[in-house]
């Protein structure tokens, strides 16, 4: 226990604030625990559970879908608790601090449980930990940042992503392996300890970050009334089309592994596992980062001024053609052929493009759009978009369902509808865009009192 106290506003400095690396290393091991989990979850559901008995009881793949969509939009549905907590009531570091181990527990559960209880338990607990602390950490990185360091708030949301998806691509080659070798117990205790480590690592930074205090009843006064709903409002007609990205992205951890399983999967030499294939997302999103910020962005403003929306737009599209050569490959699968994995990697390589167009842009958007005492809520709004996407794909595995097992829309023509839904929808979202107006808020310098540090 420390009573030293916490720094309550920005540094006034023009380098990079100190307690970047911290949230950054935290980040990082979070994200190992999460994509790592995630990427064996379809493989686990359809082929490790178990009952209580120990006997075999497995999911059907649509099933598997099923459950799988929900999870994830069930974190990013509980990002909108995680912020009225932190703006409201605890502060973001406190918030992330605690609600991480209800996420380690729930990692805990399901490196334990191997039941249906087991797993509905665990996700339950990941949810509700991993989706409150969503968009304390995003808005925390925003609030280290004052005037004088502004411009490096760009650079710092894109390192941020970075360390996304440095701990993905580790974990998403890693687990695989040991749940094919070992079994879901390490599969699912790997990424645990990787959670505490993430906990150890932010509680380790807690002197170096600016705490921005919480805004106790102001808080939700001036965020729950006519000015707040209006702010949401804005923001939330433009997130409507960030879910549709959301709703197709996330199928490579879901339907496109499945449709990996019934792939060719040796491919330079090696033999791949189907949940490893998505590695190649990670890697990708490393390379086309310094790509498009540095070469592709300022190549294409020379030309046709780039603004956050358009790249929104422009994402959108690229992500819906991603789809398309996934449809080409279900026509190669539905001939009795077998198409080598490496044509999985053209729609990987579109994918990865169109998440840097919108994932990246519509992170820094949501914070810089929100009003000071509503970055939180914003930044959980910008996620329930993602709860959205994946809510829309789990209603649509659900309502394809026929009583048989069968499914009504399968093959090329699922993919298909994907497509034209995210390249069809851009022909609204640009009278959207038109209509919008930015307004750009940062924190502020002067330090507002804070109770001495004690956690």
């Amino acid at each position: 226990m420390s009573h030293q106290p916490y720094f309550t506003a920005p540094l006034k400095t023009d380098k990079m604030p100190p307690g970047i690396p911290y949230i950054i290393g935290n980040e990082a091991a979070e994200r190992f625990n999460f994509y790592g989990m995630r990427a064996v979850l379809v493989v686990f559901m359809t082929q490790y559970l178990v009952n209580h008995s120990g006997a075999r009881d497995v999911m059907s793949e649509n099933e598997a879908n099923q459950w799988y969509h929900w999870f994830v939009a069930s974190n990013y549905f509980f990002p909108m608790l995680g912020a009225i907590i932190s703006d409201a009531f605890l502060g973001k570091y406190r918030t992330i601090f605690w609600v991480s181990l209800v996420y380690c527990l729930g990692s805990v559960v399901l490196a334990l449980d191997h039941t249906r209880l087991g797993l509905g338990l665990g996700l339950g607990l990941i949810a509700l930990g991993a989706g409150g602390i969503k968009p304390c950490v995003s808005s925390h990185v925003g609030d280290q940042f004052g005037t004088d360091n502004q411009p490096l708030l760009s650079r710092a949301f894109c390192w941020f992503y970075f360390s996304v998806n440095f701990g993905s691509f580790f974990s998403i080659l890693l687990i695989p392996w040991l749940l094919d070798k070992y079994g879901p117990g390490p599969a699912f205790g790997v990424p645990a300890v990787l959670m505490l480590l993430a906990a150890f690592v932010f509680w380790s930074g807690r002197f170096k970050f600016a705490h921005i205090p919480p805004g106790g009843k102001t808080f939700l006064r001036d965020t729950f009334n006519r000015d707040g709903y209006l702010a949401i409002g804005r923001l939330a007609i433009l997130f409507a089309f960030v879910a549709i990205f959301w709703s197709l992205w996330d199928q490579s951890g879901g339907e496109w592994v499945l449709q990996a399983q019934k792939m060719n999967l040796h491919f330079a030499g090696i033999t791949w596992l189907a949940s490893q294939v998505q590695a190649v997302n990670a890697i990708m999103i490393l390379a086309f980062i310094p790509l498009f910020q540095y070469i592709i962005y300022p190549a294409v403003h020379r030309v046709f001024p780039l603004t956050p929306l358009r790249k929104i737009g422009l994402g959108l599209i690229v992500t819906g053609v991603s789809f398309m050569i996934s449809a080409w490959i279900e026509t190669q699968i539905g001939a009795g052929l077998k198409p080598n994995i490496g044509w999985q990697l053209p729609a990987y390589a579109l994918l990865s493009a169109g998440e840097v167009m919108v994932s990246i842009t519509a992170l820094e958007f949501a914070y810089t759009q929100a009003p000071k005492h509503m970055k939180a809520i914003i930044m959980s709004l910008y996620l329930l978009s993602v709860s959205a996407g994946n809510a829309f794909t789990a209603l649509v595995h659900f309502f394809i369902a026929n009583p048989d097992g069968t499914v009504k829309l399968q093959g090329a023509a699922y993919y298909n509808f994907y497509a034209a839904l995210s390249i069809g929808c851009v022909a609204v979202f640009v009278f959207v865009a038109k209509a919008y107006r930015e307004k750009t808020y940062l924190q502020g310098e002067t330090p507002v009192p804070l109770a001495a540090a004690e956690t």
